[in-house]
């Protein structure tokens, strides 16, 4: 690796035309950069041609200067990335659960909006793979449902999530023969999400695995879509069925016990949010939390 003081002593020469002003730009002695630039001349060949009164670069000399460009750039960067001072610049990584990433990722895109320095990387997780993420730093915040026992986390209650019964706009529940008739329209955590629910609403039932099952999608942005058109119903969680469009052609079942999932924050214990982080959590928690319904 090419020594950092050499490439900034060939930098300044080549910026000041003189031996003598990139000596003092950098408070060194003349003798000092002549020995820089000769050391890199012995690593990568004449990099400059000397005339009395002016420098010239050879091909191998503009292709250094291209690179010192490229080290100024990338040290500026990661400045950026690091600076805690930054409230609306730089990238933003959050992994969340689909439900509740239906709800933030416009937020986030609003924020973005309104600061074009922030980047938003968001991905929709389930828990495993959002705890692992933010341990391997691949994201600096994550949601999970499951509180974290793991010590290089740290994590505070951030949202409630309730379950909801959503049927086609116009049905009517009173009992559990009402579901049956319906049908079950399916998702990877459907069956674990309507069995805590209607074993609370409907106790003695003969349980979800015995309901017929109307439709199945791993899509969650669409898992009610089946539901407005009538096919059945489905059991998610309520920020799922928030942005979902069609409000009118669906339907929430009220019922006396509710079923509510604690959403956990976490991002590593051993080192503070960065303030861009900070503020993008204040943000959506004071969005979400101003949306219930």
């Amino acid at each position: 690796m090419l020594n950092p003081q050499w490439l900034r002593s060939f930098s300044a020469l080549v910026d000041t035309g003189s031996f003598t002003r990139a000596a003092e730009r950098l408070s060194l002695t003349q003798a000092a950069v002549s020995q820089h630039v000769a050391h890199l001349e012995e690593a990568l060949g004449q990099l400059l041609i000397r005339r009395p009164r002016q420098i010239e670069l050879t091909p191998a000399g503009r292709a250094l200067l291209d690179y010192c460009a490229q080290l100024e750039g990338a040290e500026r960067q990661l400045h950026a990335r690091l600076s805690d001072a930054e409230a609306e610049a730089g990238e933003v990584s959050l992994i969340t659960p689909g439900s509740i990433g239906l709800a933030l990722y416009p937020i986030l895109l609003d924020l973005q909006q309104a600061h074009p320095g922030l980047v938003i990387r968001h991905r929709f997780a389930p828990d495993p793979e959002a705890r692992d993420a933010v341990l391997q730093s691949s994201y600096e915040l994550g949601l999970v449902t499951l509180k974290p026992d793991d010590p290089r986390l740290a994590f505070e209650a951030f949202l409630e999530e309730p379950l909801e019964l959503i049927v086609p706009a116009g049905v009517q529940v009173a009992g559990w023969d009402d579901l049956a008739r319906l049908g079950f329209i399916g998702h990877p955590d459907g069956q674990a999400m309507a069995t805590r629910l209607l074993s609370r609403w409907f106790p003695g039932n003969p349980g979800v695995r015995a309901l017929p099952v109307h439709g199945f999608i791993n899509q969650i942005g669409l898992i009610l879509e089946p539901v407005a058109r009538g096919l059945g119903f489905t059991v998610l969680p309520r920020h799922a069925r928030l942005a979902f469009a069609r409000q009118e052609a669906i339907r929430v079942v009220a019922g006396e016990a509710s079923v509510v999932d604690q959403l956990w924050l976490i991002h590593r214990a051993e080192w503070p949010l960065s303030a861009r982080a900070q503020r993008v959590v204040a943000q959506i928690r004071q969005v979400c939390t101003g949306n219930r319904a």
